[in-house]
């Protein structure tokens, strides 16, 4: 084999190997699939770019772009002005989690899970499939679960989460 050969054969090698050392962040994940369009221009308009590709551990509920659509019109829009980035943010963060939390670690039956977004709770119920309760009572249900990222786990749901009161859990 001659020594350009070997060269190559050996940046080929260490490229491979640099790719599989490096896992995608949750933000790269997302940012990738086109399913996440709104939830990737929502996250970077709140700022929110560079913690969620951080160390985590995180685990993230992210809404389809159909969930963004079923919200009344112009919610998405009003929450992207800059004058709204608190609002925004804690709705983003609300979807967010600071433990790694695979489908399978969540308890059986219906149990509070507290997101980062300080004193709010969401009613994670498991039997058969994962539901998420949020502060307005509704239900989003877990499409994709166990998305695994460098820095934590993504759950694919159908329906953005909105704080308000302690959602009814038993």
């Amino acid at each position: 084999m001659s020594r350009i050969a070997r060269l190559a054969a050996a940046a080929g090698l260490a490229a491979g190997i640099a790719t599989t050392a490096h896992a995608a962040s949750i933000v790269d994940i997302a940012a990738g699939d086109e399913r996440f369009s709104t939830l990737v221009a929502a996250v970077t308009a709140a700022g929110l770019v560079e913690t969620l590709s951080g160390p985590g551990p995180f685990t993230v509920y992210a809404p389809l772009n159909d969930a963004f659509d079923a919200l009344p019109a112009g919610t998405v829009e009003t929450l992207l002005q800059p004058e709204n980035v608190d609002q925004l943010t804690n709705v983003l963060l609300y979807h967010v989690d600071d433990r790694r939390l695979l489908s399978n670690q969540f308890a059986a039956g219906a149990n509070f899970y507290r997101p980062i977004l300080a004193d709010s709770r969401l009613c994670i119920t498991s039997h058969g499939g994962v539901t998420i309760a949020d502060g307005t009572g509704d239900v989003a249900n877990v499409v994709v679960a166990d998305i695994v990222a460098s820095n934590g786990v993504i759950h694919v749901i159908d329906k953005v989460l909105l704080p308000g009161t302690r959602p009814n859990c038993h």
